[in-house]
């Protein structure tokens, strides 16, 4: 299966040169730093294990560490001041080729809100939402009017700009809307209210210079709700790939998938999570542009269910590093 995406991807596996260090950098100091510095080891590891010099920074802040000799920067940083753009942003002053997407893309994908506003613009079905910002608050009657004409109930109440599902709360009834309010703005400063969807979550990871959707996975937590003890405890979820649908159908999925990824100018990896309504409504979430790469996790998987192994893949999103601007 190497072959196949070397033949059809146009990059061939392991062609950098060994003797040039890479910088994995990982950690950094968003709320999802542990998640970080575990996609960060096995990164290292694979790197390692395919013969390259690769370089394990864990990313404080600190500007040296970053520019201290290294050639490539595999970017495995997850949140805010990583997945955002900033250290994007940092590494084109530098001159440091990085993995992933651009400053642009990282810091719209991550944006929530933006993102979503893009979809609707570009025609991509999205759930209904709004947005609150800690700094210019309505009333509460106000909001529980948004939230009765444009989510209804029941909804779903996030951070802006987060992942790992921190904060991030399923809101029933009218009367716990406020502490699921509360608690996302302990994580930033703009929350986003989303009209909960009831149906299949479902995940596309694309990958490539040219962006090739791999097979959906089905994600289902046991718990109901794909949250963070559902996502990092084992056997808290069954994943399925590929996800038990029709064929033409499950194109039509791939196909919004790669959509979303150049709508907002994506570059070499990205995960995109959605919805299978019960009417078989696609409803786009939300688009990972540094998803977690952890032996185990879902991109992973989706690359194991066609012959790719962790360290190939690790190889062909490095072939795909380079400076955006």
């Amino acid at each position: 299966m190497e072959n196949f995406f070397e033949k059809t991807m146009k990059f061939p596996l392991r062609s950098r040169k060994k003797d040039i260090l890479i910088g994995v950098i990982a950690g950094g100091i968003s709320s999802e730093r542990e998640v970080s510095l575990s996609t960060g080891k096995g990164i290292y590891d694979a790197l390692t294990e395919l013969g390259y010099r690769a370089k394990f920074i864990d990313f404080n802040g600190d500007i040296n560490a970053i520019a201290d000799r290294i050639n490539i920067a595999y970017i495995a940083l997850h949140g805010k001041y990583g997945e955002d753009g900033t250290v994007q942003g940092l590494l084109e002053l530098l001159k440091i080729p990085y993995t992933g997407s651009g400053v642009l893309a990282s810091a719209i994908a991550m944006d929530k809100c933006y993102s979503k506003k893009i979809f609707e613009f570009e025609k991509i079905s999205t759930p209904p939402f709004f947005t609150l910002d800690n700094s210019n608050m309505p009333g509460s009657t106000k909001i529980a009017e948004l939230a009765r004409t444009v989510t209804g109930y029941p909804l779903i109440v996030k951070p802006n700009r987060g992942g790992s599902t921190i904060g991030v709360t399923i809101v029933d009834d009218k009367k716990d809307l406020q502490a699921a309010i509360d608690l996302a703005f302990l994580y930033d400063a703009r929350i986003l209210i989303e009209k909960y969807i009831k149906g299949k979550l479902l995940t596309v990871s694309i990958i490539g210079d040219k962006p090739v959707a791999l097979p959906i996975i089905e994600i289902r937590p046991r718990s109901g709700f794909y949250d963070f003890t559902s996502k990092y405890t084992s056997g808290m979820t069954e994943y399925i790939v590929p996800a038990p649908l029709k064929y033409d159908f499950a194109q039509k999925i791939s196909e919004t998938a790669v959509s979303c990824h150049r709508v907002l100018d994506c570059s070499s990896i990205s995960r995109v999570d959605l919805i299978l309504a019960e009417d078989n409504g696609i409803n786009i979430l939300e688009v990972n542009t540094i998803p977690g790469m952890t032996p185990t996790s879902l991109v992973p998987k989706a690359a194991a269910a066609i012959g790719i192994n962790y360290a190939s893949l690790v190889d062909i999103i490095l072939n795909c590093a380079s400076l955006k601007s």
